[in-house]
């Protein structure tokens, strides 16, 4: 699959040839993020950082707490490697460091070791010094250490020229189960469906800054159908991964959902279909993914009310239930609950509704039963979407927190903090 690379030099999303021509500034990295993270995770460069010049932590970080990236320049030891991982990276990439004794200290299947290479031997100060080590000598000396190599073929890098195709089948057996990117030259689709079925992925930069090949075709290119109209079956989710009901795409409309960021699907009945066009309903959407088998795709999206399914309901197997429901009804009550309704109390007394979470927290702590402890939860969780809906927080938003976290390395000790005196006492 296709993954974009944002390279960030000065704040500035720049594109080099040879890794020191100059060639295009491409504006911010947040908008280039933006563009770019609908096809799912990105490569994020802060060239500064690799080159010892200066610094966009900060930037890089914004663009972080918003996509899935996978992280690179600049690191030079474990501690700056888990910095980026406790931050919310996928994972880091590695380039000079990335020495055994360094990839020890870190989690295997977080690590991309960046292997630079002209015309089969490892480069490195820049792609300016030759080492005398053969490509394939390095990546099997990393593989029992890494999740992953990013390999980039130097001498066709940002020159649009096509990449080293007829090198790739042995850098996927050198690397055994560790994934293979690579990077250089990569300019058409049919390169990066090619790769794919060679077992790599493809990080491309150039050639989609300049238009020469469009984000929705590269995504689609290594996808295939075993249907006899040659349809993929789209499995369309809300942002919490709800199933919300199934699609059908084609090229033409994945490009255009992905170029549009809007539900635009294959109707068997009218051709080309965007949802809600008629209805309202509409979709925003937020990823496209496919499966492993690259024959399903799963958009994720925004649903506009009433919901996804003709008859009204928020999905096409009925009505939504659970947090998802509960979180529905909340933010239409935030809008629309009458005066004096318990809803519209909490929403506008803070005071109420911060007496209220304190009370059922106690109440679960002390809890006993499973009976108890369910029906307690379930209070708390209600008080707790409504202290979220009320901030404009959604359920999603608080499930990527959650997410973030389970991707930390360096784990907080998790001691109570002490009482505060204010707190109510049961």
């Amino acid at each position: 699959m296709i993954v974009p690379s944002i390279d960030i030099q000065g704040g500035q999303t720049v594109q080099l040839i040879g890794g020191e021509e100059p060639a295009i500034e491409a504006g911010s990295p947040l908008a280039c993020a933006e563009r770019f993270g609908v096809v799912g995770e990105l490569a994020l460069i802060d060239l500064d950082a690799a080159k010892g010049t200066g610094d966009n932590g900060a930037l890089l970080e914004e663009v972080v707490r918003r996509h899935p990236c996978r992280v690179g320049g600049g690191i030079r030891s474990p501690e700056d490697a888990i910095r980026w991982l406790d931050a919310g990276a996928n994972q880091v990439i590695v380039g000079t460091a990335a020495r055994p004794e360094v990839l020890r200290q870190l989690p295997r299947e977080r690590v991309i070791a960046a292997v630079d290479a002209r015309d089969g031997e490892v480069v490195v100060e820049g792609w300016r010094t030759r080492t005398g080590v053969a490509l394939l000598d390095k990546v099997r000396e990393l593989a029992p250490y890494v999740g992953g190599f990013l390999v980039t073929f130097v001498e066709r890098e940002g020159r649009l020229g096509g990449t080293r195709l007829d090198r790739v089948a042995e850098i996927v057996e050198a690397a055994g189960d560790a994934r293979v990117t690579i990077a250089g030259g990569v300019t058409t689709a049919e390169e990066v469906a090619a790769l794919d079925r060679l077992g790599a992925d493809a990080q491309v930069g150039m050639a989609l800054y300049t238009g020469r090949l469009g984000l929705g075709a590269a995504f689609g290119a290594p996808l295939r159908s075993d249907r006899p109209d040659g349809l993929w079956p789209t499995v369309v989710c809300d942002e919490r991964g709800m199933a919300l009901g199934l699609a059908y795409s084609d090229a033409e409309s994945l490009e255009a959902a992905i170029a549009e960021r809007r539900g635009i699907y294959h109707s068997r009945r009218r051709g080309l279909w965007t949802k809600g066009a008629s209805s309202g309903a509409t979709q925003t959407l937020l990823r496209v993914d496919t499966d492993c088998d690259r024959d399903t795709l799963r958009f994720t999206v925004r649903q506009a009310p009433p919901g996804f399914c003709h008859v009204g309901t928020t999905t096409c197997f009925g009505r939504a239930s659970g947090l998802s429901a509960l979180a529905a009804t909340l933010r239409e009550r935030l809008r629309s609950a009458p005066s004096g309704s318990y809803t519209r109390r909490l929403l506008d007394d803070p005071g109420l509704l911060a007496a209220k979470l304190r009370e059922e927290a106690g109440e679960l702590a002390e809890a006993v039963t499973s009976a108890e402890v369910a029906h307690e939860a379930a209070d708390l969780l209600y008080f707790a979407l409504v202290a979220a809906t009320r901030s404009g927080v959604s359920l999603a938003d608080v499930e990527a927190v959650l997410d973030q976290r389970a991707g930390r390395v360096t784990r907080r000790r998790g001691d109570a903090k002490p009482a505060r005196e204010d707190a109510c006492c049961a």
